[in-house]
């Protein structure tokens, strides 16, 4: 059973990085393409950006591409999102999700994948 844990959220200002962590768990890591997405208080959650099994493919919401840098580990089973220029609207909690497709950006749009993590939330303060 695939278990996605996220952790390296917290309180931050704006202007500020982030470089949040999804540790995978119980499966083969290098069968699983990962993504990251958010949901702010009140919105519909967005998914941000996507890394393919080896780490050489990448989807990203065209928002997203410039501050949001998604990468992975696979000797750590880890993959990353690095957040840079952090902004007040940034404000969210960010989750991880694991798939055995990659697929194209409208699959992971559609936010239907295997396994979710239970989530890191990140604040930025004005």
């Amino acid at each position: 059973q695939v278990q996605l844990v996220e952790s390296g959220g917290g309180l931050v200002q704006a202007g500020g990085s982030l470089s949040l962590s999804c540790v995978f768990s119980g499966r083969t890591f290098t069968n699983y393409a990962v993504g990251w997405f958010r949901q702010a208080p009140g919105k519909e959650r967005q998914f941000i950006a996507a890394v393919s099994w080896s780490g050489g493919n990448t989807h990203y919401t065209d928002s997203m591409k410039g501050r949001f840098t998604i990468s992975r580990d696979n000797a750590k089973n880890t993959v990353y999102l690095q957040i840079n220029s952090l902004k007040p609207e940034d404000t969210a909690v960010y989750y991880c999700a694991a798939d055995e497709y990659f697929s194209d950006y409208k699959f992971w749009s559609s936010g239907n994948l295997e396994v979710w993590g239970q989530g890191t939330r990140v604040t930025v303060s004005s």
